[in-house]
């Protein structure tokens, strides 16, 4: 069969059970013509211009053009590359990029009521100066230069004033006594959790093995032809001197009479 596109198939099949090429039905057949496919859409010649019609037809121009899909540019794409250009060190800031259960809502302050970057974080990321610079270009009327220029101004001062605040909080809680370790002790502190988990968790192995001893089965073994295992054959030696085993009723001693009828029910 040739190949056919998918919204063609039904039709190659009705044509070839015509032509009794397919004698029986296929399952899918009614089905697909309840429900037929989606037809592709259809593909538009490019339009001619008057550099192109004044040109003489070559092989090349004869070719039909390749579908490509078309580029995709947003303004927040353009503002987030030269944002990265001039804060490169921006890039290495770690994000999470978790998604929860919830799509978060937006915030509230967006449009022409968000004016300053401040209105809604005091320590803004990357994101947020690239979206302020595009909400002023678009709802307040600002050249897009002029918005990129004034959100990473408030950017970069807002941050300086969060590095410095965090600056004076650490000295002050310093002169109080708090002692703040480097990342190298940090890695220390951590690698001796490790240790000392591992040592824990074998002593906690070990005592958990002592308990399961202690309460061990204690059974009497002792069948009275001591306590080793002879394999039968001290059974077999007592049958051959016959000796008969004591859980065993001797056929000599005869077992009382049972009362006759005549004594149970009398005589009629």
């Amino acid at each position: 069969m040739v190949r056919r596109i998918a919204s063609q198939v039904h039709k190659q099949v009705s044509r070839l059970m015509q032509a009794n090429y397919i004698r029986e039905e296929p399952l899918w057949y009614q089905a697909v013509l309840q429900y037929p496919p989606l037809p592709l859409p259809p593909r538009a010649p490019p339009l001619p211009s008057a550099e192109n019609s004044s040109r003489k037809p070559t092989v090349s121009n004869l070719r039909t053009p390749k579908m490509q899909p078309l580029t995709i540019r947003y303004l927040e794409d353009r503002l987030r590359l030269q944002f990265f250009r001039d804060h490169p060190f921006e890039a290495f800031r770690p994000v999470s990029i978790v998604e929860g259960q919830l799509v978060e809502p937006e915030h509230p302050v967006r449009g022409k009521d968000w004016s300053r970057l401040s209105q809604r974080t005091k320590n803004p990321t990357a994101e947020d100066a690239v979206l302020f610079a595009a909400n002023l270009h678009r709802h307040h009327k600002v050249s897009l230069t002029v918005a990129y220029t004034r959100a990473v101004a408030e950017f970069r001062t807002l941050r300086a004033e969060y590095d410095i605040a965090n600056a004076f909080a650490r000295m002050e809680a310093e002169s109080y006594g708090t002692v703040f370790p480097s990342e190298v002790d940090r890695t220390f502190e951590k690698e001796d959790k490790a240790y000392k988990s591992a040592e824990r968790k074998k002593a906690l192995d070990e005592s958990a093995l002592r308990a399961r001893k202690r309460w061990r089965a204690i059974l009497n073994l002792d069948s009275g032809m001591g306590n080793t295992w002879s394999r039968g054959q001290e059974y077999i030696k007592r049958q051959k001197d016959g000796v008969r085993p004591s859980h065993l009723l001797d056929d000599t001693i005869k077992s009382p009479s049972s009362p006759s009828e005549e004594q149970l029910f009398g005589s009629r």
